[in-house]
């Protein structure tokens, strides 16, 4: 099954979630590994980093290095939560990225992310990539 979400949000699913709403799905699914507002868990750190990402101690997050909220929103939605992958509804999903780019100073307490919204988010490292393949010509 293709579930995978491009940056432009072609695919989005219908639904949204707010940071409050994510809030709480996060804090009965998510916290066990990613530790109380995306930092200090087992797993991956989700928050913080902001300007590391040059220095000999970087830090990826989301807020730091992700490229696209569409992408956020995919990842949570088709690979979260462990052990159990795809098992969000696609409003949970929303508000679990609503809360984790709110964690990241991206958006605000009262924002809702949709299908809509969802890919008119600028990242911070929005352009943070470049192709290694040079142009021929």
């Amino acid at each position: 099954m293709d579930v995978s979400i491009g940056p432009d949000g072609a695919g989005l699913p219908p639904g949204s979630g707010t940071p409050k709403q994510g809030a709480e799905v996060y804090a009965t699914k998510c916290i066990m590994c990613h530790g109380p507002e995306g930092a200090n868990g087992v797993n991956d750190r989700l928050v913080g980093g902001p300007g590391s990402l040059t220095s000999a101690t970087a830090v990826k997050t989301i807020g730091s290095y992700w490229p696209y909220a569409t992408t956020v929103f995919d990842y949570v939605r088709r690979a979260m939560p462990y052990p159990a992958p795809h098992s969000l509804t696609d409003a949970e999903a929303y508000a679990v990225t609503a809360y984790l780019l709110h964690l990241n100073g991206i958006i605000g307490a009262d924002d809702v992310m949709d299908a809509t919204s969802l890919p008119k988010v600028k990242m911070p490292n929005r352009t943070g990539f470049t192709s290694a393949i040079k142009p021929k010509g």
